[in-house]
């Protein structure tokens, strides 16, 4: 649209340039403005300063130990690419806090969803070779798979899923994953999720983009996590870099998880994101993300090496559809490609970023400014918590302006924090001063079934009663006032303090955590 616009323009002014004989001319004093060969798309809002990426990556020591003062957060590494090369690479903080051993630039970490960016390299490769195409049926490689309209399901492809434009709902899936369902488990029940407007509608799904990439792997004839070390993280010598979750837990020099909890961070929960491994399951070294940096702002070349066609990972880096609307006129839009935020900044320069976290102990973030030839990561092994976004943007400041123009962490603090309050009616409420008597808890034991999320099964133990969902949540139900009861729990989608509420009626229990769609009531 700014080509169009642009070549009006231009239009435009010629036809005023041809005014009549009686228009004055300037003089030959005046200077000349300068002009650039370089079509107005091209051409960046705001010059660079002078030395502006090696002056930026001189204040990265001091920006880190400031956010890791004020937060607290465990550990972080952070690194750098310009000019095809690494030109930063350092650790901050511990991998543990009990251990006590310093992160370094080789120090894995898991990368969250920053692995959506990973995997649609992986897809632009296998794309470039001919072996599938972004418009790839994903019924054509999966036929086993369907969405909840069957026209839908005929349709939907690689690029709908790797864009969240299929109209899943936000996070489709990802409570099944919790309580311990496999991917295949969780990816049979996307056919049972309401659908928004097919390609008009964006809601972020990690199971979505893992289904898309799972045609992928089929369509190759190997496992998403063969595939991915075949096409891009080998050839790019990522030896620390996998799918895999336990070759993370196999690396001996790793970031372990921290859970932020009342006011401080600890290793108390681990985090196994394998049923979602295209979407949040990498793990990577911050040496070895920058390899891939590199190949990406090397469009797709690496070392001399073409690792992924220019024309197949294009598309990705590309907007495919709006992921952050205007609220007013003056605003910019966000976009989403296949697995890259897409966005323009405040000095009309093209960013491609995405930013990973797990309630469990991660927060990573990339930004790639292609015009200023220039990427950062930071990666931290604690709860989300604004630090590595704040970083990276404050050095895409000054690399762009010379300065930080904004209080990058308070805006992102903001805007995370939520994603910490803990869920349920219940929570902050005092139990009732005089409750009505439960039933016998003989009466409530058995068997509960539900076609969605598998069968709840409540049993005696220790003079109380215990729920089972899945293989993951195995918690004593205490009785809150006649057939209520609750539970507490801690798992990615459920934050310490969050007070689960179950009631009995009959032969039925209702889970309100899981009654969102109307699907939280199982029968006995």
């Amino acid at each position: 649209m700014r080509l169009i616009a642009s070549a009006a323009a231009i239009s435009v002014l010629a036809a005023c340039d041809s005014g009549s004989a009686g228009e004055s001319k300037p003089s030959a004093e005046e200077p000349k403005p300068t002009l650039s060969d370089v079509l107005p798309p091209l051409v960046p809002g705001v010059p660079l300063p002078e030395n502006a990426v090696e002056n930026a990556v001189a204040k990265l020591d001091g920006i880190a130990d400031e956010l890791m003062r004020k937060t607290g957060i465990p550990g972080m590494a952070v690194a750098v690419v310009h000019g095809g090369k690494t030109i930063y690479a350092k650790g901050f903080g511990v991998r543990d806090v009990k251990a006590g051993k310093k992160v370094d630039p080789d120090t894995v970490f898991q990368l969250a969803s920053v692995s959506k960016s990973i995997s649609s390299t992986v897809v632009a490769h296998q794309v470039g070779v001919k072996a599938i195409g972004w418009d790839t049926a994903i019924v054509s490689k999966l036929p086993w798979f369907a969405l909840s309209d069957p026209a839908v399901t005929k349709m939907v492809n690689v690029g709908d899923l790797f864009s969240h434009r299929s109209g899943l709902p936000d996070h489709a899936g990802d409570m099944l994953e919790d309580l311990g369902y496999d991917r295949r488990y969780v990816l049979d029940r996307l056919r049972d999720q309401p659908l928004d407007p097919f390609r008009i509608s964006y809601a972020y799904t990690n199971f979505g983009l893992t289904a898309g990439a799972e045609a992928v792997a089929a369509s190759a004839g190997k496992s998403w996590e063969d595939l991915a070390d075949e096409a891009v993280l080998k050839p790019l010598g990522m030896s620390t870099a996998s799918f895999r979750f336990s070759d993370f837990e196999a690396r001996p020099n790793r970031a372990i998880g921290h859970i932020h909890i009342d006011g401080s961070y600890e290793p108390l929960y681990t985090r196994d994101a394998q049923p979602e491994a295209p979407a949040g399951g990498a793990s990577a070294s911050v040496s070895d993300v920058a390899r891939w940096l590199a190949m990406v702002l090397g469009n797709g070349t690496y070392e001399g090496r073409q690792i992924v066609h220019p024309e197949a990972l294009l598309p990705a880096i590309s907007p495919q559809i709006v992921s952050s609307p205007p609220s007013e006129p003056a605003m910019r839009s966000g976009f989403y490609g296949y697995g890259f935020n897409v966005s323009t900044t405040s000095a009309g320069r093209t960013q491609f970023s995405h930013s990973g976290g797990f309630e469990l102990g991660a927060g990573t973030n990339f930004v790639i400014l292609p015009s200023a030839d220039v990427a950062i990561v930071a990666l931290t092994n604690g709860t989300a918590s604004g630090v590595p976004e704040a970083l990276n943007a404050q050095f895409a400041d000054l690399v762009q302006f010379g300065e930080v123009r904004e209080d990058w962490f308070n805006l992102y603090q903001q805007l995370l924090l939520p994603d910490e309050q803990p869920v349920g009616s219940l929570v902050g409420k005092k139990p009732p001063a005089n409750p009505s008597p439960s039933a016998p808890l003989s009466s409530y034991v058995g068997t509960y079934n539900n076609a969605y999320w598998g069968p709840a099964r409540v049993s005696r133990k220790d003079g109380n009663l215990q729920l089972e969902l899945g293989s993951k949540l195995k918690v004593p139900l205490i009785n809150w006032d006649g057939n209520v009861f609750t539970y507490d729990w801690v798992s990615e989608n459920s934050p310490p303090g969050s007070i689960g509420k179950a009631t009995f009626d009959g032969n039925k229990l209702t889970l309100e955590y899981y009654d969102e769609m109307g699907k939280g009531t199982f029968t006995r």
